[in-house]
């Protein structure tokens, strides 16, 4: 299908920040998403770009979908032995 990544529009996701309570969207560029070995140890992370504050979220398996799928970078923790 030549000429489709022309016409598609970039994914932006939909967000908001607990500490100044914007709500916001940003692109899979602003956002990391990091799968650990527990739930506890996979989030996504993002710095508001109202108050610049450090934002990290849980991620559950609808969001690791969505957000990989999106084109976010994705980290995989690896546990040790």
């Amino acid at each position: 299908m030549p000429g489709l990544a022309a016409t598609m529009a970039p994914v932006l996701f939909k967000a908001a920040c607990p500490d100044c309570r914007s709500r916001f969207e940003l692109s899979a560029s602003a956002l990391r998403l990091a799968i650990g070995a527990s739930r506890r140890t996979t989030f996504y992370s993002f710095t508001c770009p109202e108050c610049g504050s450090s934002v990290r979220k849980p991620a559950g398996e609808r969001i690791i979908e969505l957000l990989t799928g999106g084109g976010v970078r994705t980290l995989r923790l690896h546990t040790t032995v």
